[in-house]
């Protein structure tokens, strides 16, 4: 499949890895935002995304691996999640990685709709 938002290769060949651990929608104080808003957090929590590759030497283009975990993932939401994906892809000039959505029953906190893990190559 072929298209400008979804990747399904990855070719790293950078010397260290960057390993992020599941970003949320927390805002800079530690509370969660757009509650019951899965773009509003999909597209919060890829920010934290950012700013935890920033903190590592780290960039979007350096990702060479996403995976989103979705509570109560269904279809129809779909265009909602890609809403979330769009708005900070046009912000932080995101290139697409190769990515996973994974639904799951429940988050560890209630409340949180969606979860993000990167993982990046730099050299």
């Amino acid at each position: 499949m072929k298209t400008d938002a979804y990747r399904q290769v990855a070719i790293a060949t950078g010397t260290r890895q960057v390993h992020i651990a599941g970003q949320v929608a927390y805002d800079a104080n530690g509370q969660l935002v757009a509650r019951g808003d899965l773009a509003g957090q999909v597209a919060q929590a890829y920010r934290n995304v950012g700013i935890a590759l920033a903190a590592a030497g780290a960039t979007f283009s350096d990702v060479v691996r996403l995976t989103f975990y979705v509570v109560d993932w269904k279809r129809e939401m779909f265009s909602d999640f890609l809403a979330g994906v769009e708005q900070v892809a046009k912000e932080l000039r995101i290139t697409p990685a190769p990515a996973s959505l994974i639904g799951v029953s429940v988050l560890f906190e209630p409340g949180v709709l969606v979860e993000i893990e990167a993982t990046a190559v730099v050299d």
